[in-house]
Formats: structure tokens, C-alpha cells, sequence
């Protein structure tokens, strides 16, 4: 590849967009040169959303008339040494205030947790005796008893990824599940690793049809949806529309109104609510708030009868 073109290229790459369906599944890529002047923040007030080839930058909270308006280059949810390292591919260092400042939110995504698994602390690491001490409770946790936890996780997840690679789903679930039992001793519930393992068991286990344990990991994520994205963050939407659809397929209609009704508070912000998208969200919800009404109608039929 010639100067040029290597340029070009670079110049491309570095102002192209992934285009996404409206649950930001990666289609292809699109350049869109008035989009590519809106600076990033992993902090953003905006999010870019697609409806087919045509892209909406909507905000994700009020933005004042001299405000910069910010998206997101990279995914978010990950530590400030993850992000900057992700933001080396459009070559600036990222200074938004979450970048910036020593964050608790670094040691709750990477960090291990307290021996007592009581105890919502995560641990620091002290140099003087090998040893990482809980923040909270200042219990200690030897440093090679860790090490040694976290290359029989590393062992796991690659044999984990081998299955999954393979179109071996059934032997990847089980295997994903017992790296996820491993971290749950080691790793903070708001751990970003632990976060992926069960973000990979939630899609293992829907590709199985075996909605219950989806469900049960698609819970799990949700806490740490909340932490790491804006209140009004697609993913935070996407997550719970997951969550209610599941929750539909296994009749548990109260819990599924509940997560649907949340999606759709988000969603309709992030996504507009007039999109395609939303009208089958909604159509789903209508489902759920009829079908909640008439088992209460129903039970309270039954109860009279009584």
C-alpha cells in the first residue's frame, strides 16, 4: 500500500461508523462526514442510532445551547486503561472527566473481591507483603492464591472459547459456567470479566433455547449495566427489553411488564418514539399490561366466587 492510499485508508477508518441495527448489531461501515466532527466522550450526551442507512444523533439527557454535544467511539464499559488503549485507533488520549479522574469505578470493574463473600468491598493491592487488602473491610487475600485463580480462569475460558468457536454451544455453556463460578469467587460482582462470561452465557444459552438459564444470567448483567452506562443508555434498554422477552416466553408476565416498561422509558429516548423499533417494543408491552390486567381481573373473579 502506497503513501496515499495508506492515508486514505487511515483518514477513513478513522471517521467511519459502524453501522448498527436498532439493537446495535454491527452491519456494516458508512462514512458520514457531518457525523465525524462530533467529538468523543466516555462520558457521552448523545448516542448514534441507525434505521437502516440513515443515522439519528439523539441525546441521552438535556443539552444546554453552548454545550458540546459527545458520542461514544468505543464500547464503555470497560476500565479507563481498556478504553484509552481501544481509543488509540483514532490517535488522541481521552481527558473526559470520567477518564481523568481516579475513579472508584476502575477498581470495581477490574478488581478482585473480598474473602468475605459478605462483603461488597473490592481490594487493593499491597506491595509491601504480596497481599491485595478489601478497601471496606481490610481483610487480606494472598497475592499468589489470586494469581493463581486468575490463570485457571485464563486456562478455562480459552478451552470456553474453543467450544464456542466450534458451533459447540452445549459443551461452551458448560464450560463458560464454570469459569463464571471460578470468577464469582474472585473477581467484584461489578467486575467487567465477569460481566462478559455471563454476557456469553446469556447468548450461549438463548442460541440453546433454554430461556430460563438466559434469563438468569441476563439478570445478572443488569446491575452492571447501571453502573457503567448513562441512565439513558441503549444498552441499559436493550438489556431489559432482553430480559422482558425472556421473561414473557416463560410466563412470568408481572416481571416481564416491569422490564419491558423499563425498556421502553430508555429506549424511547435513545431510539425515538416514532421508529419501528419502538412500535414492536410497545406492541409488546400493550401484550404484557393486557394480558397483567386480566389475570388480576381473573384472580379477583375467583376470589369472589369464593
Amino acid at each position: 500500500m502506497n503513501d496515499i492510499s495508506s492515508a486514505s485508508y487511515l483518514q477513513f477508518s478513522c471517521n467511519a461508523h459502524t453501522i448498527c441495527d436498532p439493537e446495535l448489531r454491527p452491519l456494516g461501515t458508512g462514512l458520514y462526514p457531518v457525523l465525524s466532527i462530533i467529538n468523543h466522550s466516555c462520558v457521552p450526551n448523545a448516542v448514534l442510532i441507525f434505521e437502516g442507512r440513515t443515522a439519528y444523533v439523539r441525546a441521552l439527557q438535556p443539552i444546554g445551547k453552548n454545550e458540546e454535544v459527545s458520542i461514544s467511539y468505543i464500547e464503555t464499559a470497560a476500565t479507563t486503561m481498556k478504553r484509552q488503549e481501544d481509543l488509540k485507533h483514532y490517535f488522541f488520549t481521552c481527558t473526559c472527566p470520567r477518564c481523568v479522574k481516579d475513579s472508584e469505578e476502575d477498581a470495581l470493574l477490574e478488581g478482585y473481591r473480598c474473602k468475605d463473600q459478605k462483603c461488597d468491598g473490592f481490594l487493593l493491592s499491597n506491595s509491601e507483603n504480596n497481599a491485595y487488602t478489601c478497601q471496606k473491610c481490610s481483610i487480606s487475600r494472598d497475592g499468589e492464591e489470586l494469581k493463581k485463580m486468575a490463570s485457571e480462569v485464563l486456562l478455562l475460558s480459552d478451552k470456553a472459547s474453543s467450544f464456542a468457536s466450534s458451533g459447540n454451544n452445549s459443551e461452551a455453556g458448560s464450560m463458560y459456567k464454570t469459569v463464571e463460578e471460578v470468577e464469582r469467587k474472585l473477581y467484584h460482582p461489578l467486575s467487567a470479566t465477569l460481566l462478559h462470561t455471563r454476557e456469553m452465557l446469556l447468548k450461549i444459552y438463548m442460541q440453546l433455547l433454554d430461556w430460563q438459564t438466559a434469563l438468569m444470567y441476563c439478570r445478572l448483567t443488569i446491575p452492571v449495566y447501571e453502573r457503567v452506562y448513562p441512565p439513558f443508555h441503549p444498552m441499559i434498554g436493550l438489556q431489559f427489553y432482553t430480559c422482558g422477552k425472556l421473561e414473557w416466553l416463560l410466563e412470568y408476565t408481572e416481571d416481564a411488564l416491569k422490564s419491558l416498561t423499563r425498556a421502553a422509558d430508555v429506549l424511547r429516548i435513545t431510539h425515538g418514539p416514532k421508529s419501528e423499533f419502538m412500535k414492536e417494543l410497545l406492541g409488546r408491552l400493550e401484550e404484557a399490561r393486557a394480558e397483567a390486567s386480566f389475570r388480576l381481573s381473573d384472580g379477583n373473579e375467583q376470589r369472589i366466587g369464593r
